[in-house]
């Protein structure tokens, strides 16, 4: 089976991608040229044989500390056909339980909770209850004023306008809330959006989530069942997460790609990208620049 390692450059790694692209052809034996897919800033090198099993080790230790990225994946049923995306800290930078505490004056000790959980220290849900439980009886005004904190992660509006126009289907699936996510699902144009749903009483956050709780098999869950009703295959998905509660919904996809991981996550995804933007999952899908939109 043919086999095909991209080299995916980030803003600090751009200057040294051409020599080190041909340092890794040299090292692997490739004999054909580069094929760039962004001039300067990505690359395809296409494997033969002999060289697929240790390329991407090989091409690691060349780059060392250079931020380049380096997926290797069968260059067969490369485009995927469906898009399933993590929300906090992937589709957008901040994590929203975080951006809350931040205003009510306790973010550093649910910061600790999120990180313990998505370094897969603590179950999901009961990370999820404690910080939950922490919001009681807040005003549900904040939870408008924390969404006018959301920032886009670069190359957020390219992927799904790009795999879009492509024809291709796209989902948000997030352990975060609906009062985040449908507004980022809506203004991206996601094809779907299943998130979870705070529940509020007189206008107050009660600091409970209603059930079921979206999990990390609830996300692999909607991406095996958005790939039946879009009519394609696991095998035809790409996933994109950051967090341990991913891991189930990366490893279900065709393409389950770790998005500047948590540590537990980066060692075990097997792809990452540590360094590009979210235009990184076109580029690995074999896009060229100039298909990119935005």
């Amino acid at each position: 089976m043919g086999m095909v390692l991209t080299l995916i450059a980030g803003a600090r790694g751009r200057s040294s991608l051409p020599h080190l692209a041909a340092e890794i052809a040299a090292t692997l034996g490739i004999r054909s040229e580069p094929n760039w897919l962004a001039r300067g800033e990505v690359c395809d090198l296409i494997l033969e044989a002999a060289n697929q099993g240790s390329a991407e080790a090989t091409a690691r230790a060349l780059i060392k500390d250079v931020a380049i990225d380096v997926l290797v994946q069968p260059i067969g049923g490369r485009r995927k056909q469906l898009l399933v995306a993590d929300l906090e800290s992937t589709i957008i930078e901040n994590e929203m339980l975080d951006e809350l505490a931040g205003r009510l004056g306790f973010r550093p000790r649910v910061a600790e909770i999120t990180r313990r959980a998505m370094n897969g220290e603590i179950d999901f849900i009961t990370a999820l209850n404690a910080r939950v439980a922490l919001l009681k009886g807040t005003k549900a005004r904040v939870l408008e004023e924390a969404a006018a904190r959301i920032q886009l992660t670069p190359g957020a509006r390219s992927l799904i306008a790009t795999m879009r126009r492509a024809g291709a289907a796209t989902a948000l699936v997030s352990g975060g809330f609906t009062v985040f996510a449908e507004p980022v699902g809506a203004a991206l144009g996601f094809d779907r959006v299943v998130a979870n749903r705070l529940d509020l009483m007189h206008d107050r956050i009660a600091g409970t989530v209603q059930q079921p709780i979206v999990t990390a098999e609830t996300k692999r869950d909607a991406l095996l069942t958005f790939a039946a009703e879009f009519g394609t295959t696991p095998a035809q998905t790409i996933a994109v997460g950051d967090g341990a509660n991913d891991l189930p919904m990366l490893a279900a996809a065709g393409m389950g790609v770790a998005f500047r991981p948590k540590p537990v996550v980066a060692g075990i995804a097997h792809w990452r990208l540590d360094h590009a933007d979210l235009t990184g999952l076109l580029y690995a899908q074999g896009y060229r620049k100039d298909d990119l939109i935005g």
